[in-house]
């Protein structure tokens, strides 16, 4: 690290438990944030700010009015614009020294295995179980963390899924593929603007966790956050032997 730098990054310097080393392996790190909505309005600027050198937003979507009432990322003068592109513009003025690369596009099985072999972490800020689902497979192929968030009405929910592990459950030991779940939306049922950014920030908390290497991310377990009643509880979660997805038979 230069001295502006060393400078920039000096509350970090000061928590043992990251120090110069932990700041170094973040300026070298690559996360690729799916989602430039809610949640990744929330995780993205958190990871741009602490200094993680190298960040991917992937999003087919344009800002429209309906999000500025809590996707932080985007502003008035944004409206039309591709999602990836306003977000852009805001990580960059948060810290200029950091590349930020954008994909305008939905996330798909070949792009995510061209993307993820250069990927250290994954931040699913997405809402719909079919793209989870997606993703969740990329990632177990591909041994690459994923840090999973979702946000509806009051109610959101994190995980931190890490193939590189023989413990770890994936998404789909939750939530089986073979499932069919009832797609909701905040477009239909409403959201609590700050609940995205409550679990987005904890998406980005989680994600500097694993990378740095300290304290427990939330492997293995489940932390639900209901914002009615602002209480958190937390569920502890198996890897399936059986899954359709990381199960030994596959």
């Amino acid at each position: 690290m230069n001295d502006k730098q060393l400078l920039r990054y000096s509350r970090h310097l000061l928590l043992e438990e990251i120090d110069v080393a932990g700041q170094e392996k973040l300026l070298q790190s690559h996360a690729l944030v799916i989602g430039a909505g809610g949640l990744g309005s929330a995780a993205a600027p958190y990871l741009a700010a602490t200094g993680l050198g190298f960040i991917t937003l992937m999003d087919h979507d344009q800002v429209e009015l309906t999000n500025l009432q809590r996707q932080i990322m985007h502003a008035e003068n944004g409206i039309g614009k591709s999602k990836v592109a306003s977000g852009k513009e805001f990580l960059q003025r948060l810290n200029s020294s950091i590349q930020i690369d954008t994909i305008e596009a939905r996330a798909t099985t070949q792009l995510l295995d061209e993307l993820l072999p250069s990927i250290d972490i994954v931040l699913d800020c997405t809402d719909n179980f079919s793209t989870r689902h997606l993703i969740n497979a990329s990632c177990v192929r591909h041994l690459t963390p994923l840090v999973s968030g979702s946000a509806l009405r009051f109610d959101g929910q994190i995980s931190v899924f890490d193939p590189r592990k023989p413990a770890s459950p994936c998404y789909a030991c939750i939530f089986s593929p073979e499932e069919s779940y009832e797609e909701v939306s905040c477009a239909s049922m409403g959201i609590f603007s700050p609940l995205v950014g409550i679990i987005g920030a904890m998406q980005a908390a989680q994600a500097l966790q694993v990378l740095i290497g300290f304290g427990e991310p939330l492997v293995g377990r489940m932390l639900l956050w209901n914002g009615r009643n602002t209480q958190i509880d937390e569920i502890h979660i198996s890897r399936n032997p059986d899954c359709l997805v990381c199960g030994k038979s596959h």
